[in-house]
């Protein structure tokens, strides 16, 4: 083992799939590479981005009621990357398209990103590198 493994995947639990899964279509302008029950208590839909499986999960167990937030321990935010700023502002212009709100571009010294937030809340940012 010479480096840590690369990563290759990420769960997000969702409330209700049939919310979260076209909004992530729209998102993503892509369709689940796939949709399955895996037993009678989990049902998982997952998109491919690049090399990345992004999927979306619903337990049998109801959700509490609460959103999404960032400060309880656990996940802060998922972030997608994008080659430059100009992109970045296309981005912009493709959540505007979509309804999405968002807090606009931030720039800051490591880079510049737009945060966002899906339907349960979940923390979303596209980010691109200084430059």
């Amino acid at each position: 083992m010479s480096t840590f493994p690369p990563l290759t995947h990420v769960a997000l639990t969702v409330r209700d799939l049939a919310v979260s899964v076209p909004w992530y279509e729209n998102l993503f302008d892509a369709s689940p590479v796939l949709d399955e029950d895996t037993d009678p208590n989990f049902h998982h839909t997952v998109y491919m981005l690049g090399n990345t499986l992004i999927g979306l999960h619903q337990h049998a167990q109801a959700a509490p009621e609460d959103n999404f937030t960032e400060f309880r321990v656990g996940l802060d935010h998922l972030a997608f990357g994008c080659a430059d700023r100009a992109e970045l502002e296309s981005w912009v212009h493709k959540l505007d398209e979509l309804g999405v709100q968002h807090g606009g571009i931030k720039d800051a010294t490591y880079g510049s990103g737009v945060s966002f937030r899906d339907p349960d809340g979940i923390a979303l940012e596209i980010f691109a590198p200084p430059g």
